[in-house]
């Protein structure tokens, strides 16, 4: 039998999660069908929700033994939950997928042929469109893929989606990976693997209402440029070489207005100005260096990526427990 986990981070997610299951079922039994070999785990990570998608959860893990979930004692980010997803799969095969259907199930049954194929480790999809985004926001994501594709030598495709589905060697090649700062676009290419692209047309939520705000998502993308590029840092070095030139080009003019023309030095406000002006661009750049020293710092830490309050293993003790007492 090959088994195929499908790993779904969780955060307030309790409207769609019904919907999610019902669908989930639907492909789980197509799949079956077509490959009679072909075994399932669920395996939900709750990231610390506040609403009552811990309750969907143990109600699903009782009705359905193929439903497995992993709590976290708070909220640690999706990329927590997709670590944990990955370190806990069981599967032949893991697929990592949203619970709101914008990770259209109905692609896993053609994802799993192209892997199955033998030709592909790793089979995903990528976004064409983005209908249903603000358009700012829009913006700034083509923004992020094109400079990372100029400062970092590891290529994330534009589009590129966390939902994948993969093969076990590609897997454990990212679980070898351990790093705090998590950044798994940058990730899924770096470790690289034959990974075949699915294009497909932006799809809304089928229910709830999205965590991502725009300032996540900046600092989301500012994590991919310190985890994936140096040349913050280069950018940094640059920008001090200029100002100095441009110093120096400056004394030599006032040197020379002052002793070929007589013309005295003026301009006080010119001064404060020049003065705001560097020290702003030195805390620019001591910022940058701040950066990867803040990211070399927890690092050493050594902290857990995440946390488990509770498992399905719980609920299900619970079940027998009061089934016991009655």
């Amino acid at each position: 039998m090959k088994k195929i986990s499908i790993v779904v981070p969780c955060y307030n997610e309790q409207e769609v999660l019904p919907l999610f299951y019902i669908e989930i079922q639907k492909v789980m039994q197509q799949i079956q069908e077509e490959h009679a070999d072909t075994e399932f785990e669920l395996l939900f990570i709750n990231d610390g929700s506040r609403d009552g998608t811990l309750a969907k959860l143990r109600e699903l893990a009782k009705q359905d033994e193929r439903v497995r979930y992993i709590s976290f004692s708070r909220n640690f980010g999706k990329e927590s939950g997709m670590y944990a997803g990955l370190e806990n799969a069981t599967g032949d095969y893991v697929v990592i997928m949203d619970a709101d259907l914008q990770h259209p199930p109905a692609f896993l049954p053609k994802m799993y042929n192209i892997v199955l194929s033998g030709e592909y480790d790793c089979a995903t999809t990528r976004r064409v469109s983005r209908k249903g985004e603000p358009k700012l926001l829009s913006w700034f994501s083509r923004k992020f893929y094109k400079i990372m594709k100029r400062i970092s030598q590891t290529e994330i495709v534009d589009g590129a989606q966390d939902f994948r589905f993969m093969t076990r060697q590609m897997v454990d090649s990212i679980l070898a990976m351990k790093e705090y700062n998590r950044f798994s676009k940058g990730i899924f290419s770096w470790v690289g693997f034959r990974t075949k692209y699915i294009e497909y047309e932006n799809v809304e939520r089928a229910a709830g209402t999205s965590t991502w705000s725009f300032w996540k998502l900046f600092r989301y993308a500012l994590d991919g440029f310190f985890a994936f590029s140096t040349a913050p840092l280069t950018i940094s070095s640059v920008l001090g070489v200029a100002s100095c030139l441009v110093a120096f080009i400056m004394v030599i003019v006032i040197i020379i207005k002052k002793l070929a023309f007589g013309d005295p030095v003026q301009g006080f406000a010119t001064l404060i100005c020049a003065i705001f002006f560097m020290g702003g661009l030195q805390l620019f750049c001591v910022g940058i260096a701040g950066q990867y020293l803040a990211k070399t710092y927890l690092e050493t830490k050594k902290r857990p990526i995440y946390l488990v309050q509770e498992t399905e293993k719980d609920a299900r003790k619970d079940m027998d427990t009061a089934a016991g007492e009655q």
